[in-house]
């Protein structure tokens, strides 16, 4: 609910603070002291639309500011309205679009009377009103829904158009049967194939380096002979015992490396056709590369997505098949689920219309027709429809000309229907009415209070008294400036502006009995509707 209501500087309010409590509120003074300025105020903390035009007089901005809390959650709501450019919004403390705002004051206060802010204008509303009032149950047909939808969803994934997925098969069975043709098994092939291709490419210059090394280190003339002489001079002398060792280690791995070399120098061959072999070959995965990836190992993987990807589009028509037979399945659900939904909402539309028609009857409107109509299955336009007198044309509520019966229609639904925001702001709803209608409309109020924060701008005493708190907005002129109050009252004082709404003359004796009568035979009223509510 709102708790705390601030504003500064909107028309002749200078400043203004109100605490509000739940139940019923009534909102009352004296014509043009400001009570329309406290709606005003709220439209615009909810996303109404600002106009510089509504700062006061000599003020550069107008700050409106509402507290609200709702179950555990407190929100604060802040609008800056300056007197040129673009309003300010605050959700939280945190800037926000106006947008945001909105959306934000939605889910918290209703307003009733003018046609901004009103949920149940729109036709998304007034179709889930129906379902909550007549218990139409949707999940059969969310459920077959979403069945389709998933169907669906398989079908586009399966290639849905069959001029792509033929494309598409022959792009990917030519990629596979190239990759497969190339008969890659090792990743490190291309750099395997690099080095055998330079070991072929100078086998002559190889085997010629490797003889003049083995010659080098041959016993015949070479290195080995040399050692052999060193080993043999110094044998048999004891000084050079440790280094004759060395010596013949030395000759150890002379030995050791002139075998390697000749073996080696025996593998090399100069062998023309397995160099013009690797050359293709590796030619033939350089072009693979370029296509499907960096190295063997990507071209390899690429290959493997591609099959996996077309052996499932080249099984598509026998799963699609399926796919199709299920879309059937999940079409006829979804149909048979749309009959059940508009023919459960065609029966409860007029019992809807109905129970608004006589609650609207007791709201000063005994000739109204309210009709819900809803279109063909599943019945998802839904629209409240009224004619206000004999003889009117029904029209949707969004284009009901008077504000009062706007206010008294929606007050008739929020009667009936038990969803709605926290907060319900109604403005003229008694405009127009009087005597026993103004009883009937303060007493629908007060039940409608009792489940909702209820606000109401009222001229009328009959409506006031309903109320569970009562605020006063008075203005008052105040060193050639004019400045309005809002002043909760009770108990005298409240007797005092029941009497002033009676009769004008709040000093009077008899208005003044005549108010506290009227206050006792609310408060007795309110205490039964509601508790007829709570047993109901």
């Amino acid at each position: 609910m709102l708790s705390e209501l601030a504003v500064t500087d909107l028309g002749v309010i200078h400043e203004l603070s109100i605490v509000l409590g739940g139940g019923m509120t009534a909102v009352t003074g004296e014509t043009g002291a400001g009570k329309t300025l406290v709606i005003e105020a709220i439209e615009l903390l909810v996303g109404g639309r600002a106009d510089g035009a509504m700062v006061r007089a000599g003020a550069a901005e107008a700050v409106i500011e509402g507290r609200f809390v709702v179950g555990d959650d407190e929100v604060v709501l802040r609008r800056v309205v300056p007197e040129q450019g673009r309003s300010r919004a605050y959700v939280d403390g945190r800037l926000a679009t106006a947008a945001a705002l909105a959306e934000a004051g939605a889910s918290l206060v209703d307003l009733h009377g003018q046609h901004d802010h009103q949920s149940l204008l729109s036709m998304s509303a007034q179709r889930d009103s129906l379902d909550r009032f007549g218990g139409v149950d949707l999940a059969p047909l969310a459920t077959a829904r979403k069945e389709l939808a998933a169907i669906e969803e398989r079908l586009v994934e399966l290639g849905g158009d069959e001029r792509a997925r033929a494309r598409e098969i022959d792009l990917l069975r030519f990629q596979v049967e190239e990759i497969e043709r190339a008969g890659l098994g090792d990743p490190g092939e291309d750099r395997a194939l690099e080095r055998r291709e330079d070991l072929l490419a100078d086998a002559a210059r190889y085997r010629e380096a490797g003889t003049t090394a083995l010659g080098a280190l041959s016993p015949d003339g070479g290195a080995g002979e040399q050692l052999a002489t060193a080993i043999g001079g110094l044998h048999g002398c004891a000084p050079f015992d440790v280094l004759e060792q060395r010596l013949r280690t030395v000759v150890a791995e002379v030995n050791d490396m002139a075998g390697e070399l000749r073996a080696t120098i025996e593998q090399i061959d100069e062998n023309p056709e397995e160099l013009s072999e690797i050359r293709a070959r590796r030619q033939l995965i350089h072009e693979l590369c370029r296509k499907y990836g960096e190295g063997v190992a990507e071209v390899m993987a690429f290959g493997v997505e591609a099959r996996h990807r077309l052996d499932g589009l080249e099984a598509r028509d026998e799963l699609a098949a399926e796919l199709d037979q299920a879309r059937a399945v999940a079409r006829k659900a979804i149909a048979a689920a749309e009959v059940q939904v508009g023919s459960a909402r065609r029966e409860a539309a007029p019992r809807l219309g109905s129970a608004v028609q006589r609650n609207l009857a007791e709201l000063a409107m005994p000739k109204a027709l309210l009709e819900v109509d809803v279109g063909p299955d599943p019945g998802d336009e839904v629209a409240f429809r009224l004619a206000a007198n004999p003889g009117s044309d029904l029209r949707p509520l969004a284009k009901v000309a008077s504000g009062g019966e706007l206010a008294r229609t929606m007050l008739a639904l929020r009667l009936v229907l038990s969803e709605a925001p926290p907060t319900l702001i109604f403005d003229e709803v008694d405009a127009g009415v009087g005597g026993t209608a103004a009883t009937a409309v303060g007493r629908s109020l007060a039940q409608l209070g009792g489940h909702h924060q209820v606000l109401v701008v009222t001229h009328l005493p009959q409506v006031a008294a309903f109320a569970d708190q009562q605020i006063v907005v008075d203005k008052r002129a105040r060193k050639g400036d004019t400045f309005t109050t809002a002043t909760p009252v009770a108990d005298d004082a409240r007797e005092t502006e029941i009497a002033r709404m009676l009769s004008g003359s709040p000093s009077s004796g008899t208005a003044r009995d005549h108010a506290r009568e009227l206050l006792a035979q609310a408060s007795t009223d309110r205490g039964r509707v509601r508790g007829r509510r709570r047993r109901s």
